[in-house]
């Protein structure tokens, strides 16, 4: 029961220290870069995925 404790312990804090040390790492601009790159990356993968579900459904109908 210990060690379960422990280990939520350990994973908080390496998680906490991680983010900070992102934080600090990170200016405004590569941060504002990294959510708009991703963004259109995942806008992009939502409309081929859409097109390709459209395709297969009138082609194998």
């Amino acid at each position: 029961m210990y060690t379960d404790n422990f280990n939520a312990s350990t994973k908080s804090g390496t998680l906490g220290g991680t983010l900070l040390v992102l934080l600090f790492q990170l200016s405004l601009p590569e941060l504002l870069q990294t959510i708009i790159v991703a963004a259109v990356g995942a806008t992009t993968s939502f409309l081929v995925s859409m097109c390709l579900r459209y395709v297969s459904r009138k082609f194998f109908k």
